[in-house]
């Protein structure tokens, strides 16, 4: 039982430090960008209906190499659009995701993945690609060059 404890403990432990801090307000995301000397990764998302979006979440996101990159290069931002009920977000925080889908993702594009500076200008677009964080992170980092 002792065995058992100590394992679920340690497991626990490592998907805590593993997980990715996702800001949801678009200003202080802002102001961490300018402050830290990163970029941000915004990813508008739907998270409990679309396929693409929960795709880039388990392959990406929650890898512990893009987790591990992520946190020294990059301020992550996420603008989710729930379908279900239970999953309803307050409005306050639909109120902001909507304004940043009116600047940033007029087409309604699921997931749409976009790299800012720190003052909010798109660097780059994509979406959910069937490739390696390895790889997810080097595009974004092209962005950067452009």
């Amino acid at each position: 039982m002792k065995k058992f404890l100590s394992v679920s403990i340690l497991l626990l432990l490592a998907t805590i430090s593993m997980a990715q801090n996702w800001e949801k307000n678009f200003e202080i995301a802002k102001e961490r960008s300018a402050k830290e000397g990163k970029n941000i990764v915004l990813c508008f998302s739907g998270s409990d209906w679309c396929i693409p979006c929960i795709k880039l979440e388990k392959t990406i996101w929650e890898s512990m190499e893009f987790a591990n990159y992520s946190q020294a290069h990059f301020v992550l931002l996420r603008a989710d659009f729930p379908k279900k009920k239970a999953n309803a977000l307050p409005k306050e925080q639909q109120d902001q995701n909507d304004k940043l889908a009116e600047s940033y993702n007029k087409q309604g594009m699921f997931p749409l993945v976009v790299l800012l500076n720190k003052s909010g200008k798109v660097l780059g677009t994509t979406s959910y690609k069937n490739i390696s964080p390895t790889e997810y992170i080097a595009l974004l980092h092209s962005f950067e060059k452009n």
